[in-house]
């Protein structure tokens, strides 16, 4: 093999080892970032055979257990109970909840796994009229009767 074409070969290899390994490295950046959803059945049970593991990164779904509300004022924390099917799942945040939460409200949490039943979350969030739910949540919620809140002032209303 000539000069010429064993440092176009060799030019020709390394380009390629150097596109692989920014590829990798890309992908493991990724995959560590990776919020997977779950219900708390599936938290439970496991999804598709699998059970999440202590310390992954997850989100969360499911309706605010009436009564389970337990607010922190020293350090402003919350710890409330999720449901959806079947069993209960706990979540702790802590910080300012949004307007809409309120027990028998469906909510979506991000954060990570602490224990078997138990979820650290970075986000809360409420859902924000009564008609949307997340696809993979109404999924999940199918054959589960929710009432509404009691609605306390109409926007139509201009009895005093």
């Amino acid at each position: 093999m000539n000069p010429r074409r064993r440092g176009r070969l060799l030019a020709v290899s390394g380009a390629v080892l150097l596109i692989g390994f920014a590829v990798s490295l890309m992908l493991y950046s990724l995959n560590q970032n990776i919020d997977l959803f779950y219900t708390p059945s599936e938290i439970i049970n496991g999804k598709n055979g699998t059970k999440p593991v202590t310390g992954q990164r997850l989100r969360i779904g499911g309706m605010v257990v009436e009564g389970s509300v337990e607010h922190d004022q020293k350090e402003l924390a919350v710890r409330f109970d999720l449901v959806d099917t079947g069993p209960v799942v706990s979540v702790v945040y802590k910080g300012l909840l949004p307007d809409l939460f309120r027990e028998g409200q469906g909510i979506v949490a991000t954060g990570k796994l602490i224990d078997a039943n138990t979820i650290m979350a970075d986000e809360v969030l409420a859902k924000h009229d009564e008609e949307y739910m997340p696809p993979e949540l109404a999924e999940a919620m199918k054959g589960i009767r929710h009432e509404k809140p009691k609605q306390i002032y109409s926007a139509g209303d201009d009895s005093e």
